[in-house]
């Protein structure tokens, strides 16, 4: 709850959520024509500055239509909720994230100086006109046409009411093919598991398939086209979603039933070995980033390597620390989420007061200070804290390829691996691979610090060490 993560917070949630554009009349029709392209600014947090662009334009109606960018976050073409124009003044709303722009014009309207409000804060803002608009550069990301077949797919989850929308990759030639499913990683993810501007699962099912493999990915239930609700599923209903995946594969006469396995990444990374260890027929599993401790200690590890790495101290690393422990402990002993909540909150805020003198700690609002607990005492939280990956990797007899990053600050390596390798060890499995990969970070990419503050800013997507390891590890071991 220091001032580092609020920001840290603050930042991420520029790139969560999308609502549908919304525009009103402006007053002024001359202002308004003149307002039209990119404006671009910097908000100042702490030691750091965040790019914000502004996209202005005018629809059929002579309405604004306002987008916002967040270049170094890899966020293209957030819309607004609302934009109000009254004489020099300017006002854009992003329900969505719970931020506004307010600024005033000036008379060469070259210029819109005012703030930026988001979650309880305020910061200053100045934009001015940008030459054009922002474009990420994705060199791996694979444009059509492609030399493999691509097919749009629906099945039914285990649940009632679950859906799942897909796509299927196939080599081009006739055959019956080995399929990899891909299970994407914590949040509500799409099937390419786009975020932060980048396509990983896109990038790695073109690879795989240009290379004689089957490939599976699809919508996370209640996002893209998949139907459910995301936000009560917890990694139990995530493993049914995979398994209803493995089931519908498995009927398709262009796979081989014997050659059906998985790649998860972060997240899915662990519900592949809970559908591994209850269905002797899944032929593999590679995890990628994938956990091995508990979702409380890596919870804690990653606190404090993000923390450290992005500049805090260490008695602030360990007073989040210790709140954070307690807050977990409040979870794990009050089930009823109403007496927890309640506990929670008497506890941030005690944190607040006690913080309040030290200039750099910024107190969280009361919006923000519901917005964490709705977070803590959500049923996917809940089971991530104290699910221990160890009791179904042990049970897991399919071969297994487990990879890490040795930037990972999400999922350190060095603990996740070991704990991996130790839970195969113990359960009889000989026929595995642990492998540290040097110079990478959570995503995969060649990184620098392995900071998630990078991840927008790499134009690598996944690094063609990891992408050659997997497929060499699948053609060794599954065979084409």
């Amino acid at each position: 709850m220091k001032k580092t993560h609020k920001t840290a917070r603050l930042l991420l949630i520029l790139a969560m959520a999308l609502l549908m554009p919304f525009a009103n009349h402006a007053q002024d029709g001359s202002l308004m024509k003149k307002l039209k392209g990119t404006w671009s600014g910097k908000l100042k947090v702490q030691n750091k500055e965040l790019r914000l662009d502004m996209n202005i334009s005018v629809n059929e109606a002579d309405s604004m239509v306002v987008t916002f960018d967040s270049p170094d976050q890899g966020v293209l073409d957030l819309p607004t909720s609302k934009v109000v124009l009254v004489e020099d003044s300017l006002f854009v709303s992003a329900k969505a994230i719970g931020g506004n722009f307010t600024g005033k014009i000036n008379k060469a309207v070259n210029s819109i100086a005012g703030s930026w409000h988001q979650g309880g804060m305020s910061f200053p803002l100045t934009m001015v006109r940008e030459g054009k608009k922002t474009s990420l550069n994705r060199p791996q990301e694979p444009k059509p046409p492609f030399p493999y077949r691509t097919q749009e797919v629906t099945f039914p989850g285990t649940a009632v009411g679950i859906e799942l929308a897909g796509t299927l990759t196939m080599p081009q030639q006739e055959g019956r093919y080995p399929v990899a499913i891909l299970i994407t990683g914590s949040g509500p993810q799409n099937r390419d598991e786009e975020l932060l501007g980048h396509k990983p699962f896109l990038v790695l099912a073109d690879y795989l398939t240009r290379h004689g493999f089957a490939v599976l990915r699809y919508d996370d239930r209640g996002v893209g086209k998949s139907k459910g609700d995301f936000k009560t599923a917890t990694s139990f209903d995530f493993a049914n979603d995979a398994e209803a995946a493995f089931k519908y594969v498995k009927k398709l006469p262009e796979i081989d039933s014997a050659k059906i396995g998985f790649i998860g990444h972060s997240e899915g990374g662990l519900i592949a070995p809970i559908i591994a260890s209850r269905r002797i027929d899944v032929a593999f599993i590679v995890l990628m980033a994938g956990p091995g401790l508990t979702g409380e200690q890596i919870l804690l590890l990653q606190s404090a390597l993000i923390s450290k790495t992005e500049g805090a101290d260490a008695r602030s690393i360990k007073a989040n620390e210790k709140i954070s422990k307690d807050m977990y402990m409040v979870l794990k002993k009050n089930k009823d989420n109403v007496k927890a909540a309640e506990k929670l909150r008497i506890m941030i805020n005690a944190f607040n007061k006690k913080n309040a003198k030290d200039t750099s700690y910024h107190a969280m609002s009361k919006e923000e200070i519901n917005a964490q607990i709705e977070s803590l005492t959500s049923p996917w939280f809940r089971c991530f804290l104290t699910l221990n990956p160890e009791s179904y990797l042990s049970k897991v007899s399919c071969p297994v390829l487990a990879i890490g990053g040795s930037l990972d600050l999400q999922v350190p390596p060095k603990e996740n691996l070991q704990a991996i390798e130790k839970a195969l060890i113990f359960g009889g499995n000989s026929s595995y691979v642990i492998e540290e990969l040097p110079g990478l970070n959570h995503l995969f990419q060649t990184a620098t610090t392995g900071s998630p503050s990078e991840y927008a800013k790499i134009e690598e997507t996944i690094s063609p060490a990891a992408l050659e390891l997997i497929g060499k590890w699948l053609e060794n071991n599954v065979g084409k």
